[in-house]
C-alpha cells in the first residue's frame, strides 16, 4: 500500500468517524427532546450548517493556489456533508415528500442536488480515465479549431483524389455523407454510453464505397478513413470534457437555491417561534 493511499485511508476513517459522531448526538437530541430542545430545531440547524460547510468546497476551487488542504480532501468532504445532509432530510421531516407548497418545492431541491452531485461525482471518477485510454490528449477550448482543420484536410483529401484519379467518386461519397460526420462532433450518446457507434459508422461508409474504387482512389480512402476515425477520438473528448465542464451549471444553481430557501426557512421559523 503506497503512502499516499494510506493517507487517504486514514482520513476517509477520521471523516467517518466524524460522520457518526454527528449522527449520534443528532439521534440523542430526539430521544431527550427536554434536556436539548425541541428536536427538528438542532436537525434543522445542523443540516445548515452542513449545507454551509459543503458550499466551500466550490469556494476551495476558486482559491486553488492557497495551501488550505488538498483538492481530494476537501471534494471527500463535500461527499460526505452531502449524505449527511439528506441523512438528515428524512431525519428532520420524517418523511419522503411532505406537504406544502415551500415544503415541496425544498424537498425536491434536496433530491435534485443530492442526484446532481452523485452524477458529478461518478463522471469525475469514470470519465478521465476513460479519457486516458483514447491515445491523444486536447484541451477542450481547442477542440473546435481542430475539428475545423480536421475537414479542411477531408476536403483536400477528396479534392486532390478526383484531380489525381479523374473521377469523382470519393468525392461525392464525401459530400452526400462524410461531410455530415465532419462537421461537428457527433455521436454524442454513442460515446457518453461507450457504444463505439461513430467508430462503426466510418466502417460502414468505408466498405460502402470502397468497392466502387480504383487503386488511387482507396489509397486516399485511407486517408480519410484514418482522419475520420481520429476525429472520433475528438469527438469522445469533447463529450468526456464537455459532461464534466457543464454539469455543475446544473448543480451549482441547484445548490445555491436549496441554501436561500434554508435561509429562508429559518426566518420564518423563528419569526412564529417567537
Amino acid at each position: 500500500m503506497t503512502g499516499e493511499r494510506a493517507i487517504t485511508i486514514r482520513y476517509m476513517v477520521v471523516l467517518g468517524i466524524f460522520a457518526a459522531a454527528i449522527v449520534a448526538f443528532t439521534l440523542h437530541a430526539i430521544e431527550t427532546p427536554n434536556q436539548l430542545g425541541r428536536p427538528e430545531f438542532l436537525t434543522g440547524y445542523v443540516m445548515f450548517g452542513l449545507m454551509l460547510g459543503v458550499a466551500l468546497l466550490n469556494a476551495r476551487k476558486r482559491l486553488s493556489m492557497v495551501p488550505v488542504g488538498r483538492a481530494a480532501y476537501w471534494l471527500a468532504l463535500h461527499v460526505l456533508g452531502g449524505f449527511l445532509i439528506i441523512g438528515l432530510y428524512f431525519v428532520h421531516t420524517q418523511r419522503i415528500w411532505p406537504q406544502g407548497g415551500f415544503e415541496r418545492a425544498f424537498a425536491m431541491l434536496v433530491y435534485l442536488v443530492t442526484a446532481s452531485g452523485i452524477y458529478g461525482y461518478v463522471i469525475q471518477r469514470f470519465i478521465p480515465r476513460r479519457l486516458t485510454t483514447s491515445g491523444i490528449e486536447i484541451i477542450y477550448e481547442r477542440i473546435p479549431a481542430e475539428l475545423a482543420r480536421i475537414r479542411r484536410e477531408a476536403e483536400e483529401i477528396a479534392l486532390a483524389c478526383t484531380k489525381e484519379a479523374g473521377t469523382d467518386t470519393l468525392a461525392r461519397h464525401y459530400l452526400e455523407s462524410l461531410s455530415w460526420y465532419f462537421r461537428r462532433p457527433r455521436f454524442f450518446l454513442g460515446h457518453v454510453f461507450a457504444l463505439e457507434s461513430g467508430e462503426h459508422w466510418v466502417r460502414f461508409q468505408v466498405q460502402t464505397i470502397e468497392r466502387y474504387l480504383s487503386e488511387a482512389e482507396r489509397r486516399h480512402l485511407a486517408k480519410l478513413e484514418a482522419l475520420a476515425l481520429y476525429k472520433d477520438r475528438i469527438d469522445f473528448h469533447f463529450v468526456g470534457q464537455s459532461l464534466l465542464k457543464y454539469w455543475l451549471l446544473v448543480h451549482v444553481p441547484l445548490a445555491t437555491a436549496l441554501l436561500a430557501m434554508m435561509f429562508w426557512h429559518i426566518i420564518v421559523i423563528n419569526v412564529y417561534a417567537l
